[in-house]
């Protein structure tokens, strides 16, 4: 089996050619060979790649400056997508793709389903909810993995930035009035294998539907509770000079440039069913992923 993988320098994409690897031939592309800002390339790459899987990790991630870049953003995570669609449609290959909790405007007061009506404050979440869209239209075989709070030993994430900011001050101000589930980039990979291997079974017995499946760790925190996690694992593994002083914050007072959901939760109840997936407490991951060699050769 071939499967093809965009977006392979990134934080679950650097997991995924691992995950990947026990499954079949993993043609690996990062951003110089595979760059989703020109959408017309893709069908070349996936006609030379012949893929039985693609498994699009490429996105465009920088919430903020989607703001000032939301035509960028959208050609990435929305026209992009739709394009290697349409190719793996034409190419009888199942598309495995990844969106996001930001498709939602946060103001449920329980943990979002595969069936609640998007709407996204923000130009990242207009343009992963377009890319969506543009795969449903284009009726590939396809499952559409929503994910959130995602972070790595490796890239740029929350994790990466308490560490450093604790180094560096004295001080932290946290905002405490979002929720979510933070989710480590391994298991994401870790059960995107497991799910592709469940969805080729079910394409071989023609029973496979394509669908929207929410893949999150078990378990809810805010962003300050997150960070009080971090520091509290980092602590036990010596990873930290100091510990800093930490003072919640409100969202209002905490303004960025780009609006976010106050509930982030996603229902994980079809994983669990579909796929028979459970991922672990965002706890238990953290202290894992804290053990990579790569944090203490940067602390």
């Amino acid at each position: 089996m071939r499967l093809m993988l965009t977006g392979a320098n990134g934080q679950v994409g650097w997991e995924l050619s691992r995950s990947l690897a026990p499954l079949g031939d993993v043609i690996a592309f990062d951003r110089s060979r595979c760059d989703l800002s020109r959408p017309h390339e893709l069908p070349g790459l996936v006609a030379e790649a012949k893929p039985d899987v693609i498994v699009n990790a490429a996105a465009y991630t920088a919430v903020d400056k989607a703001e000032e870049e939301e035509a960028l953003a959208t050609t990435v995570n929305g026209t992009a997508a739709g394009v290697l669609a349409d190719a793996a449609r034409k190419s009888g290959a199942l598309l495995i793709h990844y969106s996001t909790d930001y498709v939602f405007d946060g103001t449920k007061d329980t943990p979002y389903t595969e069936e609640d009506v998007p709407n996204p404050i923000n130009a990242y979440g207009r343009s992963k909810l377009a890319g969506e869209r543009a795969i449903a239209a284009a009726e590939a075989d396809h499952l559409i993995l929503r994910t959130s709070w995602v972070y790595a030993a490796r890239g740029r994430n929350f994790v990466k930035t308490i560490l450093r900011l604790a180094g560096e001050r004295d001080e932290l101000r946290i905002v405490d009035d979002q929720v979510g589930a933070p989710t480590w980039a391994r298991d994401i990979a870790d059960a995107t294998a497991s799910v592709v291997q469940q969805a080729l079974r079910e394409r071989r017995e023609e029973r496979f539907s394509p669908a929207i499946v929410n893949m999150t760790a078990a378990g809810e925190t805010s962003w300050y509770g997150f960070a009080q996690g971090i520091l509290d694992a980092a602590s036990a593994r010596g990873l930290l000079v100091k510990r800093p002083r930490f003072s919640p914050v409100s969202t209002s007072e905490y303004v960025t440039p780009a609006r976010r959901p106050k509930n982030s939760l996603l229902a994980a109840a079809r994983l669990r069913d579909r796929c028979g997936i459970a991922l672990a407490d965002w706890r238990q991951s953290l202290a894992a992923c804290l053990q990579d060699p790569v944090l203490k050769e940067a602390a």
